[in-house]
């Protein structure tokens, strides 16, 4: 069995390796050749800990396995990252743990990516504003991936404690991108994609802040309750989404389906258009959203790329079990 662990992600996995990875799972979902088993995600009962599993197969990577991991929101006090999980990958032929692999920085990573993707995908090609709604830790990866997909030349941020705005900040000037810390009213009419990146129980950005054209990467909800974005938004956008079943009841589609304002076979799979079996985007007006909801095959795909680049530089973690 391989042992990564979470120190050594940083040196085996690059923002193109993901963006590869994450693509590529995207697509195998949409010809039915990956599948996701469904979530487990419980409160424990303590230290407010939200613990589960996210698992699936992809035949075409024979990829098998699973994320085990949650929110622990004491965390931070003790010098550690809230969110915590480990990917554990098994021999698809014979069952046999193949790998554990540390999934703090991947998760960061995979999210990242698919944003990105949607990007790469949806939004315009003459797109030039990028606006980041939240400041958490992810927002930042969000940032990197997110600027590679198009020619941007600003960014624009909000986020409810607006001092968390400096770390974004930073990211943009590396980037060589000026930035901007704005309304939300401002973030919408600006910005030609939007990440949002928030945990929040009520939606943050609002229809009344978003214009035509704008590619909307929705990434902070993955429970039921969660709520980024007005339902509105969706009602009058063409949503895609990572898998449907998880979109329409733990992600950002749960609203808006609750409501009657759109319904589960309004929300599209980002692998159809990667596949080039739905258009994507069909006009420069058209709003565009994608519920990143997060599937346990992105966590595989992610750390069989960090496996596999391990054992090529030899510095893969081998132990009799």
């Amino acid at each position: 069995m391989i042992i990564v662990p979470e120190s050594a992600i940083a040196n085996l996995m690059t923002a193109d390796d993901a963006f590869k990875a994450v693509e590529a799972v995207f697509a195998a979902m949409s010809r039915g050749d990956a599948y996701n088993f469904p979530v487990i995600r419980e409160a424990i009962g303590h230290a407010d800990a939200l613990y589960g599993f996210k698992s699936g197969f992809d035949r075409a990577g024979l990829n098998l396995g699973l994320k085990s991991g949650g929110y622990w929101p004491g965390n931070a006090d003790k010098g550690l990252t809230n969110h915590q999980s480990t990917v554990f990958l098994f021999d698809a032929d014979t069952g046999k743990c193949r790998a554990v692999v540390g999934g703090n920085l991947l998760t960061a990573l995979r999210t990242a990516a698919a944003a990105a993707v949607s990007t790469a995908h949806l939004a315009r090609e003459d797109a030039r504003v990028l606006g980041i709604v939240g400041a958490g830790h992810q927002s930042t990866f969000q940032l990197r991936q997110v600027a590679a997909t198009r020619d941007f030349e600003r960014v624009v941020a909000w986020n409810r404690s607006p001092e968390k705005l400096d770390r974004l900040a930073k990211v943009a000037a590396e980037l060589g991108l000026p930035f901007e810390a704005v309304s939300l009213e401002t973030l919408g009419a600006q910005a030609d994609v939007i990440v949002t990146i928030v945990s929040a129980q009520a939606p943050t950005l609002l229809d009344a802040h978003v214009r035509p054209g704008t590619h909307i990467a929705c990434m902070g909800t993955d429970t039921k309750g969660k709520q980024e974005v007005e339902a509105a938004i969706l009602a009058r956008a063409t949503v895609f989404t990572d898998e449907v079943a998880q979109s329409v009841t733990i992600g950002e589609a749960q609203h808006a389906v609750g409501q009657g304002l759109i319904a589960k076979g309004d929300v599209n799979e980002l692998g159809a258009v990667i596949n080039g079996t739905h258009p994507g985007r069909r006009s420069g007006d058209e709003i565009t959203v994608f519920d990143g909801t997060g599937v346990g095959l992105q966590d595989l795909a992610v750390a069989a790329s960090v496996v596999e680049r391990a054992i090529a530089e030899g510095v893969a973690v081998e132990v009799d079990f």
